[in-house]
């Protein structure tokens, strides 16, 4: 089968993660400026979990314009990764309205952990539908950045609860690693 409804069926998924993040955002009730400032956090974590869910929005478009046609363990790894991808509002949740302490700081790493995990394994199921000469195979080559981010995120999981702004920092990196869209894929779909 084609990648249409795949891709149909995951944005608007993605669409709902990113309504439901706002929607957290609480109106404050104080009506001057002051009344923003417990909003902080709050606007920081829906600022950085925005972008982490527009970069796989993104990558996931780049990803599946070079895939051909899609089977069933495609659509079930693809799941998956929007399963880990719909905890985003609860943690990104959490993370802002608890300033950044140590657990929320934790889980939200694990989820960004378990998204990248299922979205590598997104990757390679693909892969291994199309084989090793694939425009996604040959367009991912060693994966570097996929390789480093989930080493990143396993080095600010325990951090937070040492210095949980430094296990923020630590997701702010990856995600200015990944800010730009992925230029391999990029070229694949050039270069066709």
């Amino acid at each position: 089968m084609g990648t249409g409804r795949l891709e149909a069926f995951s944005d608007g998924v993605l669409a709902i993660i990113l309504t439901i993040m706002v929607l957290e955002m609480k109106v404050p009730h104080d009506a001057s400026m002051a009344g923003l400032r417990p909003l902080i956090p709050v606007f920081l974590s829906y600022v950085l979990s925005f972008v982490y869910v527009g970069i796989y929005w993104n990558n996931h478009h780049h990803m599946l314009h070079i895939t051909e046609h899609v089977d069933g363990r495609i659509l079930w790894a693809n799941l998956h990764l929007l399963f880990w991808l719909s905890l985003v509002p609860f943690v990104t949740g959490w993370m802002g309205e608890n300033h950044f302490q140590a657990a929320p700081t934790a889980v939200y790493g694990v989820v960004m952990l378990m998204a990248g995990v299922a979205y590598w394994i997104l990757t390679r199921t693909i892969v291994a539908r199309h084989g090793p000469d694939s425009r996604l195979a040959v367009a991912t080559g060693r994966d570097l950045k996929g390789r480093l981010s989930p080493l990143i995120y396993l080095a600010a999981i325990p951090l937070s609860f040492v210095r949980p702004w430094m296990a923020g920092a630590l997701y702010v990196l990856v995600a200015l690693m990944w800010f730009i869209p992925d230029s391999r894929i990029e070229r694949a779909l050039i270069d066709p």
